[in-house]
């Protein structure tokens, strides 16, 4: 099994499922990271917040896939921003994961009050140049840390990874990536507490295609353009994540889904991730 890769603004492209990590541990993460290879994942998706680059890494070399062909994300949090600590930060991220470069490396959150993010973002551009960091981009920013980001450096991120599902659809969020060429990336895309999976709209439209209700729920990422990443332990779940590319939700699907959306999302949703 394999995903499609979804193109980049900077040339490059990312696989459209990923693997989540977390919040497995190091050896758990080794575990979940060699078995999703071996099945066909090709996009793993970690953090240095999350402390398992080393099980990553180690889970990645155990499975033996040529690194061109995995697609690693790691993500650099507030103890980075500022003064280019970046350049250090990425580094240890490196050495933990055994890895030359990192195909993405993101912002993991603005901390506006700290007001760093434009300097590190400066920082992650000459990191992309080192070849250190194949692609950039950020997490959890919203659309008016977007602007400043493109009004004072130019630049437009590759990538803005935040918290969607059905519940927390983010529309302002969404049309502001597709109009400036930035891909969206969702992390927790099946839910949070089994909501999504259990709504009735979900259920109905698995029951009928014959899906499961995280099949479903997949699916509406993909055909709404996101890249999702959700996590699993099970080889049996990771096996059905990435089986959605043989069916299609209709339109009358896709509107239906469309209604589960709460507006709910507040920054305390994504501290973990």
């Amino acid at each position: 099994m394999t995903t499609p890769p979804v193109p980049l603004n900077d040339g490059h492209a990312i696989p459209q499922i990923g693997l989540g990590t977390w919040p497995l541990g190091d050896a758990e993460a080794e575990r979940v990271v060699a078995m999703a290879l071996d099945i066909g994942y090709r996009h793993i998706d970690t953090a240095v917040r999350y402390g398992n680059e080393t099980g990553v890494g180690r889970g990645m070399a155990a499975a033996g896939i040529p690194r061109p062909q995995v697609f690693v994300t790691t993500k650099l949090d507030g103890p980075f921003q500022g003064d280019d600590k970046a350049v250090a930060g990425l580094d240890e991220s490196l050495d933990r994961l055994g890895l030359e470069y990192v195909d993405l490396l993101l912002i993991h959150w603005p901390l506006p009050a700290r007001d760093q993010y434009v300097s590190t973002w400066r920082t992650f551009e000459r990191l992309q140049m080192t070849g250190k960091a194949r692609s950039i981009g950020v997490s959890n920013f919203k659309p008016a840390h977007l602007r400043r980001l493109a009004e004072a450096t130019g630049v437009v991120p590759a990538v803005n990874q935040i918290q969607l599902n059905p519940f927390i659809q983010r529309h302002d969020h969404v049309d502001y990536h597709h109009d400036n060429g930035i891909v969206t990336v969702s992390y927790t895309p099946l839910g949070r507490e089994k909501l999504p999976l259990g709504a009735p709209v979900i259920v109905g439209i698995a029951d009928r295609l014959g899906r499961t209700p995280a099949q479903v729920i997949l699916r509406w990422h993909v055909q709404s353009g996101f890249v999702p990443i959700p996590k699993s332990a099970n080889e049996g779940r990771l096996r059905e994540n990435l089986a959605v590319y043989d069916f299609e939700l209709s339109p009358g699907d896709m509107a239906a889904i469309a209604t589960l959306d709460t507006g709910v999302g507040t920054d305390s949703d994504v501290k973990g991730h």
